[in-house]
């Protein structure tokens, strides 16, 4: 796909989003006009990110020929932090310091490899320093509450003692949001690169809704057919570790090998294609991975 191409179905995106009001997800109401903002990485490095990736086609070029399949992405638990539908946007850094990250995720069918649209993609994932959004008096497991053991009797997600969904304890919501899938079942997300807290490598939260409708009122019914995390390699997380305010980050740090929830199963488990200057992390990364997911199933985590 050329830049132009990109740019171009950029355009197309932008249009179907002017029609479409801030819708929400199973009545949650959406406050805000960020729910269309899209900035982040910048407008320059946006309408450039993913041109040069290459689809397949004939040898005459004149139809696509089908894409890889992919088996199914695993599934993780969801983890205390989540908050329904809270945010109905694509850009969801808000007031968060750190590097921009571009976030594309394709999602789809894992047994006949089209695209799923119109789906609900929820990520949610803490701030540079370990913090989520709507839990700050969790703090990050570095002087605060201790993170959650492993399993049998802990929690994949966070430092909170103790199993099973926190209660919010305040009203923040950055690095938070839904967004639904175009076409090619493609969902892209402005957020910054995840930090780290005691216990965890550095990672995202996205869960996949589908089969419900779109409507004025929200995003109804339906089914949570994944629940999974997305994952960066131990080379990108070094680099930047490098980078204020991820360098104030004083938690110990759970490398990807080390941490009790990847699978070591590569992209199948979630690990993210990233680009990056190597030399100069802190100008931005695009991370993107196809997510194949069974629409009929239901993984709430």
């Amino acid at each position: 796909m050329t830049a132009n191409q990109q740019s171009h179905e950029d355009q197309q995106d932008q249009q179907g989003r002017q029609g479409q009001q801030d819708v929400t997800r199973r009545k949650v109401v959406v406050a805000g006009a960020g729910a269309v903002a899209a900035v982040g990485l910048g407008g320059a490095m946006a309408a450039n990110a993913f041109a040069g990736e290459q689809r397949g086609q004939t040898g005459d070029g004149s139809a696509p020929l089908p894409e890889e399949c992919y088996l199914l992405t695993s599934v993780n638990m969801e983890g205390p932090y989540y908050i329904d539908a809270d945010k109905i946007r694509q850009d969801v850094t808000e007031d968060r310091e750190g590097i921009p990250l571009l976030l594309r995720v394709k999602v789809i069918d894992s047994e006949t490899c089209r695209p799923v649209r119109d789906a609900a993609v929820d990520i949610w994932h803490c701030d540079a320093v370990g913090v989520y959004s709507g839990y700050e008096d969790m703090g990050n497991g570095d002087g605060g509450p201790a993170p959650t053991a492993p399993p049998p009797t802990g929690d994949p997600s966070g430092p909170p003692p103790g199993g099973g969904h926190q209660e919010p304890t305040d009203d923040t919501r950055y690095l938070r949001g839904t967004w639904r899938t175009d076409r090619q079942g493609f969902v892209t997300f402005r957020t910054v690169f995840p930090g780290w807290y005691r216990g965890r490598c550095v990672h995202i939260h996205v869960k996949v809704h589908v089969n419900g409708e779109w409507t004025d009122a929200g995003y109804e019914g339906g089914n949570t057919c994944h629940t999974g995390q997305l994952y960066f390699d131990e080379e990108s997380v070094l680099a930047s570790a490098e980078v204020e305010p991820y360098a104030s980050n004083t938690a110990e740090r759970t490398t990807l090998d080390e941490d009790f929830i990847y699978d070591g199963n590569g992209a199948r488990g979630g690990l993210l294609t990233l680009r990056y200057a190597p030399r100069d992390i802190a100008k931005g990364v695009r991370a993107s991975l196809t997510v194949g997911v069974d629409p009929e199933a239901t993984n709430e985590g």
